[in-house]
């Protein structure tokens, strides 16, 4: 629908006909052209099946003004400021906390980990430094207790070469 409130016309090509006749699912063309404003066109891609009507059709489309189902009339699509200003109001953003390697490398004041983590350690931090970064990191990880969460963390540090002081 973004590239209808654009001005551009656009056909659908809805791929997978055959699989759909297999199934028995049922899917109405015209009801779905009616919904997204544009001509819907069965196609099975393997077989080349409805190509041909895809393309003349995207051919008669060209040059002619097709209308979206919905238009965002009080937002300036050319404006960037006012696109997310919308696109806040109506999705959920999840803001995480930053990575735990980005989080052990502020902790070591490093630039990146070592390249050869087995052989070349390039920092050493302390437990207390490695409990935090698990308590800030915990509501992100996949665990449920905290020595699960300092258990991934030292893992990432070990991983960096980034020893840990017990």
């Amino acid at each position: 629908t973004q590239l209808l409130e654009l001005g551009i016309p656009m056909v659908v090509a809805l791929n997978k006909a055959d699989v759909n006749a297999k199934r028995e699912t049922k899917i109405d063309i015209k009801i779905l052209a009616e919904k997204l404003c544009c001509p819907v066109i069965d196609t099975v891609s393997t077989e080349a099946e409805g190509l041909k009507e895809v393309v003349k059709t995207a051919v008669e489309q060209a040059g002619k003004t097709q209308k979206a189902p919905y238009v965002q009339g009080d937002i300036d699509l050319e404006s960037r400021e006012e696109v997310l200003e919308a696109d806040k109001k109506r999705f959920d953003f999840v803001i995480k906390t930053p990575p735990v390697a980005v989080q052990l490398k502020e902790a070591a004041n490093l630039k990146s980990g070592s390249g050869e983590p087995n052989r070349n350690k390039v920092a050493t931090l302390k437990m207390e430094q490695i409990k935090a970064i698990a308590e800030a990191k915990m509501v992100d990880l996949n665990c449920f207790t905290l020595e699960a969460a300092i258990s991934i963390v030292k893992g990432t540090a070990r991983s960096m070469g980034i020893v840990v002081e017990e």
